[in-house]
C-alpha cells in the first residue's frame, strides 16, 4: 500500500502524542474536597463451623461519629445466638456487638447489617480557625501510652530529634509525617494490618509493616511530641474516586479491606486527617509497583494525605488495649475485625480456615 506524504506526517504526529502521554492513565487530581455526602450499608455475616462448647463473638460497629465527615445511623442483626447486645467501652466509647449462643450450638451464625453516611475530609493548613480546644478528658486520653504505643524511652528520644526546631504543633506534625514517610514501608508479608507494637519497631530497625504499625508510629512518636493523636480503626468501603487503584475497596466485597487512619489535634485547626501508611501503600501497590518517593502519584498522594483523605472509608473506633467482656482471654491491642471464642479458645481472625466471616457494603442513595 502506498503512502502519502500527509499520511507519513499524520502517522508520525500520531506517534509523537503517544509517547508524550504520562506513563500512568489520566486520572483527576488528588484533592478531596468536602460537601457531598454518601451513605453506606455494611454487612458482616459470620459463621462458625464445627462449634463446641460455648461460643462467643465480639463485632466492631461502624459507630465513631464526628458531625463534619461521619455519621453513623444504627445497626440491626439476625441471629441463632440466644443472646446479642451492643457494649460501649467506657474509656473510648468503641461500640461492639457482644454475642452469645447456647453451649452446644453447633453451626452459630449472625448478619449485621450497619449504615453510615460519610464524606471526604479536607483541612486548609494555611488558613487557621483561631484556638480550637479539647477537653481535659479528651487531652488526657490521647496524649496516654497505651500497651503497644509507649511514648517514654526510645519512643520520646526519636520524637524529640524529628521535632527538634520545629516552632509549632503544625510544623511537629508536618515533620513528624514526614520521618515517617521517608523511614517506614509497607511490607506485603505482615498478616492482616499489623499490630502496632511501636517501641519494638525503633528497636529492632525495621520499619516494615501495615497501617496499624505505620500509623500507630505516627500517632506515638505525636504524642511524646505532647500531641493529642489517635487511630481510627475503619474500613475502605469503595473505590476511590481519584484513580487510585490502591486506596479504595477492590468491590463490594471488603472482608479484607481493613485500614487504620490516624489524626493529630492542631491548636489552630483541631483534628487533621492524616496517613502517611497510604502513601507507603501507593508505592508498594500503585501500578506498575514499587514507585519511588519521586514519583508524581506518590507525590501527590504524600501532599494530600496531610491533611485530607477520601471519604470511600468508614471509622468503627480509636479503642486500644479492649477487653471483651465475657471473654478468658488477653485484651486485644484493637478491634477492627470480628473475634471469636469456641470453648474459651480465642480463634485467629486473620485465619479463614478457622474463622468465616464476610463483610459486604453497597453505597446507598442519600
Amino acid at each position: 500500500m502506498d503512502l502519502s506524504r500527509r499520511d507519513i506526517l499524520k502517522a508520525g504526529a500520531a506517534v509523537s502524542a503517544i509517547a508524550a502521554l504520562p506513563s500512568w492513565p489520566a486520572r483527576a487530581e488528588f484533592a478531596p474536597q468536602t460537601g457531598q455526602w454518601r451513605k453506606f450499608e455494611l454487612s458482616t455475616r459470620l459463621a462458625i463451623e464445627n462449634a463446641f462448647g460455648v461460643t462467643q463473638a465480639w463485632i466492631p460497629l461502624p459507630t465513631f461519629s464526628e458531625p463534619s465527615w461521619i455519621k453513623p445511623e444504627g445497626s440491626s442483626w439476625r441471629t441463632n445466638a440466644k443472646s446479642a447486645e451492643i457494649v460501649k467501652d467506657p474509656r473510648y466509647g468503641a461500640e461492639f456487638l457482644h454475642v452469645v449462643w447456647n453451649e452446644g450450638e453447633k453451626a452459630p451464625s449472625i448478619e449485621v447489617s450497619s449504615k453510615v453516611a460519610t464524606q471526604n475530609r479536607a483541612v486548609d493548613l494555611s488558613r487557621p480557625l483561631g484556638t480550637q480546644t479539647l477537653s481535659d478528658t479528651e487531652r488526657h486520653l490521647y496524649l496516654m501510652p497505651t500497651d503497644l504505643i509507649p511514648t517514654d524511652g526510645i519512643v520520646k528520644e526519636t520524637s524529640d530529634k524529628i521535632v527538634a526546631g520545629a516552632k509549632s504543633d503544625t510544623d511537629k506534625a508536618h515533620a513528624i509525617y514526614q520521618w515517617v514517610v521517608e523511614n517506614c514501608y509497607r511490607d506485603a508479608k505482615t498478616r492482616g494490618c499489623g499490630i502496632g507494637d511501636i517501641a519494638n519497631i525503633l528497636k529492632s530497625g525495621n520499619f516494615g509493616g501495615k497501617c496499624a504499625d505505620i500509623n500507630a508510629l505516627f500517632v506515638g512518636l505525636a504524642r511524646a511530641a505532647g500531641l493529642p493523636a489517635r487511630d481510627l480503626y475503619g474500613l475502605r468501603v469503595a473505590p476511590s474516586a481519584f484513580g487510585y487503584k490502591s486506596l479504595g475497596a477492590k468491590n463490594d466485597i471488603v472482608t479484607k479491606a481493613q485500614h487504620c487512619r490516624a489524626e493529630v489535634f492542631l491548636a489552630e485547626f483541631g483534628w487533621v486527617p492524616m496517613d502517611p501508611a497510604d502513601v507507603r501503600k501507593v508505592m508498594l501497590e500503585e501500578p506498575p509497583g514499587n514507585l519511588p518517593l519521586t514519583d508524581e502519584k506518590v507525590a501527590e498522594a504524600r501532599k494530600t494525605l496531610f491533611g485530607a483523605w477520601e471519604g470511600n472509608w468508614l471509622a468503627y473506633n480509636t479503642a486500644h488495649d479492649l477487653a471483651l467482656p465475657g471473654s478468658t482471654g488477653p485484651k486485644v491491642g484493637f478491634l477492627m475485625y470480628p473475634e471469636a471464642e469456641v470453648a474459651g479458645e480465642r480463634l485467629d481472625c486473620l485465619n479463614a480456615d478457622t474463622f468465616k466471616y464476610v463483610i459486604t457494603a453497597r453505597e446507598l442513595a442519600v
